[in-house]
């Protein structure tokens, strides 16, 4: 009964293979190898553009890396008060870009929407030297709270910041289960939108360790190379995350997985509906549960087994009593009969 997070699944045995392929013989190091020019190139055509890609191994260093080239230190990185990089990352996002101000904004279901974006922009007007200028829009797709941004709501997002003339960054960490759930493509939710910058996760579908930063314009990537060095984030054996995304994105794997998963949740988040007393608090659309047991449930569910997390936030609607479930490309209807099971026999 794990239902903790994706990020407890194994690597895909696709992934596993690849990587015991590229160990075979010896490799340029740093990214000179073919590997690492066989996924740029096939990252290329998969969202439809040529563009900047660096890979790095971790999620926190792929989003902060990619927003310390977006602004300077003395900027404002809006984003929605539940974002990951808000909540999950340490302050690392001040880190890597020196002390930028990271501005928290409200929104229902983990989304922001343009009326919001422009309400807290104006009121943040420009005062220099005094106020830090609002220089990026950092956005999460999926979301925190499992929902998704269709690509016309992106769209209208990224106007409302480009007009500001703020760049848009974008959280792709479960950047598949987006596109799964849509059926848009990854060129219509990213630059096609007007996203700048996407880290598109690979890590919590299947692969081990395996992160995409990717500039839809490679002037804009700027001086990231050497910040990703001089950060420690430049793997000397680059072929081994390369050929993570290799495997990942042949034959749609990543979308086979991430729909996988989606359809797990969207399983196990109707069964709970029809528990009595049972409530879900946001629209399953990825592979992600929002739920609100009875009082005393979900800690004798966790006694007998069950692995999920609390989810307490700032933009936390239930009072502490949300709970999130994550389903991954490794969930069966096995796991998610036997939880609905203990469920019911937990409430009586």
């Amino acid at each position: 009964m794990n239902f903790a997070s994706d990020n407890w699944a194994g690597a895909a045995p696709e992934i596993l293979e690849a990587i015991a392929k590229a160990n075979e013989g010896a490799a340029p190091s740093y990214g000179g190898d073919p590997f690492t020019e066989k996924a740029k190139a096939r990252i290329a055509e998969i969202f439809e553009k040529d563009c900047a890609v660096y890979f790095v191994a971790t999620g926190g260093a792929a989003n902060g890396l990619a927003l310390s080239v977006m602004t300077p230190p003395y900027g404002m990185i809006l984003c929605h008060e539940e974002s990951h990089v808000q909540m999950d990352e340490c302050a690392g996002p001040e880190f890597f870009t020196g002390g930028a101000k990271l501005l928290p904004i409200a929104g229902d279901s983990g989304k922001l929407t343009p009326h919001a974006v422009k309400k807290t922009l104006a009121g943040f007007p420009l005062r220099p030297p005094h106020g830090a200028p609002a220089t990026v829009l950092s956005l999460t797709q999926g979301t925190e709270c499992g929902t998704v941004y269709s690509a016309s709501e992106l769209k209208a997002l990224c106007d409302t910041a480009h007009e500001a003339g703020l760049s848009v960054h974008l959280d792709g960490a479960r950047f598949a289960n987006a596109v799964a759930a849509t059926g848009a493509s990854p060129a219509e939710l990213s630059w096609k939108a007007g996203v700048d910058a996407l880290c598109f996760g690979g890590t919590k579908n299947g692969c081990i360790a395996a992160e995409a930063v990717i500039f839809f314009d490679p002037a804009k990537a700027a001086d990231f190379e050497f910040r990703r060095k001089r950060a420690g984030h430049l793997w000397s054996k680059m072929r081994f995350i390369a050929a993570q995304f290799e495997a990942y994105l042949e034959n749609d794997l990543w979308l086979r997985l991430a729909s996988h998963a989606n359809e797990k949740a969207k399983i196990l988040s109707s069964g709970l509906v029809a528990i009595e007393g049972v409530e879900v608090s946001y629209a399953t659309e990825i592979n992600e549960v929002f739920v609100c047991f009875p009082d005393g449930v979900a800690e004798k569910l966790r006694e007998q087994g069950a692995t999920f997390y609390p989810w307490i936030t700032p933009g936390d609607p239930a009072n502490g009593r949300l709970q999130r479930l994550i389903c991954s490309y490794r969930t069966s209807d096995e796991d998610i009969d036997i939880f609905l099971a203990s469920v019911k026999k937990t409430i009586g």
